[in-house]
């Protein structure tokens, strides 16, 4: 809808006819653009006259600077009319920035669908899609004549996807042309090298190839791109394969973005932001481990990789496959509804391919005494003994440095900041205790309950337990590996006896697998508030037990700290599946996401409840249910649900009642976020 057009349906009044406009010897001199202004009321495109110098640069999908309110604004050009129904006289285009097209139809079409589902505008979304451009690299590729890539390229054979579950019959799709949408479970890794998870996804990827089509990989990190990018190269020796990573730096970023949009290459692998990346004819999209919070966009209107993809199959055409270690809740809803189909192993498969795992409770450790409340109690000290005889041993501890939380000794009461009241933590032993949150130590600290003035450990860190560790191995070299500012992260450790403390995601993967693994303080994850913490545990511990060789190979895992019994026991029988079935089971019964759609309204709170008011007075949307507001930092905070037959409706409700306090320039600045992450 043009400017006209939308002020007048918010109005209630008639549209204005279209009035033809003679651009001389421009043909369709009226441009349609979206202007990048951050009002919400203003996410619909402007009609701007073409004059005859801008005709052949500024067409559908380039870069334009245009007046706006005054000011030079950039923009993107979304059609060229020959008719308006502006009512006065059009603006010419200020400048034309470049004649290439960067916001591809097919691009621009998921880029509306994601700003409605997720309430947010055209404008933030595209912000997301297309990167910055960057002049120099934008000349330099022009300036070669490359060919785009049309290699035939032949139908691979099933490797490691004969033993799933409809494996073979997803890859003859993808070669037959068709477009399956899979959620697909992988085995564990170090049970089948070299066709691990990256070798599968390169298989699925040549299949999609043979049938001409395009292929969209998009992982949560740039490790993660890596592996997937050199098993895609020794699978497609001829294929060009494009990583986009916004780690890369803008000029390398710009560089691959426009191999892709001018077809070089069919073959895309990326992180979070390469899901919007202009494929030509896509065929498949895939993500493994989309469970990962780094998939999420943390930027305005925070849409999720895994959500992208699944609107980009659904408006291309194109085959999906979400993949993992274990399986989201998100992806069993998928499942459940039929509008995906489980590739997985059979129990067969799991029982060869899987490590023991074992997950003591107090009961089974009473017989050591007072020794069993110990953090790493005697069963776990002989598994690691054992293991060691034969090969690297993995550690996974949640945190990482030192002593991140830290409390009085005497009455247990967290210790904080005196200046930003933030966690104070230690960085090593005998320093002195800092704050977490603004770096300032704290000397001469005293506790303000008791003014006591030792301290006590609460979360012992990857940096303490290697130290730990290293004392009771004193021959054994040990490997911290992790994101903190002491530790980097490794990538790969030999198959020598050694200790590989990791955090999270920063486990290296060991050559032939770890003998053993010990995942340590599970109930610092399984007992957080959030709504995802057992699934978020269930999947870090996969990970690192999907590193560790099989049972009949002496792979053995062994999960401490007394984790919440239910993914704990998910992963002793190593049943994805079924917690992720149980789990969506539960949050349909309480009605959570995602069997819900949902959303956060948080704010001042008058301007929350003003949001509110603008909700509730809109076009009726079926089984609305508005909870709160309620207190919360810095303002307060409403949750906003339907039915998911109405979640469509939802974001368009939503985006409707930010655009009305944005025409009113009413105070206060509200943060709507649909389908958050962090639900507690």
């Amino acid at each position: 809808m043009t400017t006209a057009g939308r002020q007048e349906a918010l109005l209630d009044l008639p549209a204005a006819a279209p009035v033809r406009v003679d651009g001389g010897d421009v043909t369709d001199p009226v441009a349609r653009v979206v202007v990048d202004v951050p009002l919400a009321h203003l996410d619909h495109p402007f009609d701007y006259l073409v004059p005859p110098a801008m005709a052949q640069d500024a067409l559908p999908g380039t870069r334009v600077h245009v007046r706006f309110a005054g000011q030079d604004r950039p923009g993107y050009v979304l059609e060229r009319r020959s008719d308006t129904d502006h009512g006065s006289v059009l603006s010419p285009l200020r400048r034309a920035v470049s004649p290439v097209p960067v916001l591809t139809p097919a691009v621009l079409r998921l880029c509306r669908a994601v700003a409605d589902r997720y309430a947010g505008t055209l404008v933030d979304v595209v912000r997301l899609a297309v990167p910055p451009r960057h002049a120099t690299t934008e000349r330099s590729v022009l300036e070669k004549a490359v060919p785009p890539a049309d290699a035939v390229v032949d139908a691979p054979e099933p490797g490691p996807w004969t033993d799933l579950t409809g494996g073979p019959a997803f890859l003859r799709h993808l070669a037959d042309g068709a477009s399956p949408r899979a959620v697909w479970t992988a085995a564990p890794a170090a049970a089948t090298p070299p066709a691990g998870w990256e070798s599968a996804l390169a298989l699925a990827a040549r299949a999609t190839l043979g049938s001409g089509r395009g292929v969209l990989v998009v992982v949560p990190t740039s490790r993660q791109v890596e592996a997937v990018t050199a098993a895609l190269t020794a699978e497609l020796a001829a294929e060009p394969v494009v990583r986009l990573v916004a780690e890369d730096g803008p000029a390398r970023r710009y560089r691959s973005f426009l191999r892709v949009l001018r077809g070089e290459a069919r073959v895309v692998v990326g992180t979070r932001a390469a899901a919007f990346a202009p494929v030509r004819r896509l065929g498949l999209v895939a993500c493994f481990d989309d469970g990962d919070d780094r998939l999420a966009e943390p930027r305005a209107p925070y849409p999720h990789a895994r959500q992208v993809l699944v609107l980009r199959a659904e408006q291309e055409g194109a085959a999906l496959l979400l993949g993992g270690h274990t399986r989201t809740v998100e992806a069993q809803l998928l499942v459940e509804t039929g509008w995906a189909h489980p590739v997985q192993p059979p129990r067969a498969v799991v029982r060869r391919a899987a490590p023991r795992v074992e997950a003591p409770t107090d009961v089974d450790l009473a017989r050591e005494g007072p020794a069993a409340a110990a953090r790493i109690p005697h069963a776990a000290w002989q598994l690691a003994r054992t293991a060691l005889e034969t090969g690297p041993v993995l550690v996974q501890v949640p945190r990482s440095g030192y002593l991140p939380v830290v409390a009085c000794a005497r009455c247990h009461e967290p210790a904080r900041c005196r200046a930003c009241h933030g966690p104070l933590r230690l960085d090593r032993a005998g320093a002195v205790p800092a704050c977490s949150w603004c770096g300032r130590p704290a000397v001469d600290w005293s506790c303000g309950t008791c003014a006591h003035t030792a301290l006590r450990a609460v979360r012992v860190g990857s940096g303490r337990t290697a130290e730990e560790l290293g004392r009771a191995f004193p021959s054994v070299p040990v490997v911290v590996s992790g994101t903190s500012a002491a530790h980097g992260v490794v990538e790969t450790v030999d198959d020598r006896p050694r200790l590989v403390v990791a955090t999270p995601g920063a486990e290296p993967v060991a050559r032939g697998g770890y003998t053993g693994a010990l995942l340590l303080d599970g109930a610092v994850l399984t007992s957080r508030p959030e709504l995802w913490a057992s699934a978020e545990a269930l999947r870090r511990w996969t990970g690192a037990a999907a590193l560790v060789r099989a049972a009949a190979d002496g792979g053995r895992v062994m999960l401490l700290g007394r984790p919440a019994p239910v993914p704990a026991q998910a992963l002793v029988r190593w049943d994805p599946a079924g917690f992720a079935a149980r789990e969506l089971a539960e949050r349909t019964e309480l009605s959570f996401p995602p069997a819900v759609r949902l959303a956060i309204v948080e704010g001042p709170a008058a301007a929350v409840r003003s949001f509110l008011d603008h909700l509730r007075t809109g076009e009726g949307l079926p089984g609305l249910e508005i909870l709160g507001p309620v207190p919360a930092d810095d303002g307060v905070r409403a949750v906003v649900r339907v039915g998911r037959r109405h979640g469509a409706g939802l974001g368009r409700r939503l985006a409707q009642a930010s655009a009305v306090r944005s025409a009113r320039k009413e105070e206060g600045s509200v943060r709507v976020q649909v389908d958050p992450p962090d639900l507690w």
